[in-house]
């Protein structure tokens, strides 16, 4: 079976390195020194004080299926969302395989106040910067494209840009992971090998994820992610223990991502 993970890690190291000769680290901060006085909002404070924990996603495609919105604009669906009620916001930064940009989260920046996310396959600190510099408030880190040690790394440097860290697992053996810059922890209900989704994943980690945290002495935020479609399972998702859920396609595939939110957490008990 093809492994799609492994696929998308090849064609962004070298998407880096395009990223890296095209503008180097010390001009792209000598370029953003305004951007980097920005004082980032807390994405693990709005999850955890709000009643619905909606961490709305913009994205135009996927690998598995294709285009979901192909023509969708920040500046139509971006305040929608914040309007709608969403804690936060996650932003496709992929563009080969997403359709997103790091415009998108340039302009997603200047629309809202809500957190923003940079969603992508951070493998290097270059794309850290960038994150800070277009706007971003947390990152995203995926445990299966890194090494304990390049997690560890990378969340510090995150927190020294002030970044928030959003880990995200697939299967126990992935906890190990965590450590002491991590802010919230995320299940990854999709498998990144295959792309096949299953909300199941979250609830069987879910016991393991609270006993893990507990020995280890670290309080993040837990996270479900992926294939959340409905209200009913939010609900379980939170009684068992989470308090965000990240959710994309379920709104973004219907045309109107914003009205498709608010009708969501309208649902919510």
């Amino acid at each position: 079976m093809k492994d799609i993970l492994h696929e998308i890690i090849e064609n962004k190291r070298l998407e880096v390195e395009r990223h890296k000769k095209a503008v180097n680290l010390r001009t792209l901060l000598t370029m953003s020194c305004e951007q980097l006085e920005r004082h980032t909002i807390s994405m693990r404070s709005s999850l955890a004080s709000s009643a619905s924990g909606i961490i709305a996603e913009f994205k135009r495609k996927s690998p598995s299926k294709g285009w979901l919105f192909p023509d969708a604009d920040v500046a139509d669906i971006v305040p929608a969302y914040e309007k709608a009620g969403a804690s936060a916001c996650s932003v496709l930064t992929d563009t080969d395989y997403f359709g997103g940009s790091l415009n998108d989260l340039q302009r997603a920046r200047k629309l809202v106040n809500i957190p923003l996310l940079r969603k992508d396959f951070i493998i290097d600190e270059y794309q850290l910067y960038q994150a800070r510099v277009m706007g971003a408030d947390a990152v995203l880190l995926i445990a299966a494209t890194l090494t304990p040690e390049e997690c560890s790394y990378l969340a510090e440097t995150a927190h020294s840009l002030d970044l928030e860290v959003l880990l995200e697992i697939h299967n126990e053996s992935e906890l190990h992971y965590l450590n002491s810059h991590i802010d919230m922890l995320g299940v990854n209900n999709r498998n990144l090998g295959t792309f096949h989704t299953d909300v199941e994943n979250s609830f069987s980690l879910i016991e393991k994820m609270k006993d893990y945290v507990s020995s280890s002495g670290l309080s993040p935020l837990m996270i479900s992610e992926s294939g959340i479609s409905d209200t009913e399972i939010v609900m379980k998702l939170r009684r068992s223990g989470f308090q965000g859920f990240l959710i994309g396609e379920t709104f973004m595939k219907t045309g109107e991502p914003g009205k498709s939110l608010a009708n969501f957490i309208g649902g919510l008990v």
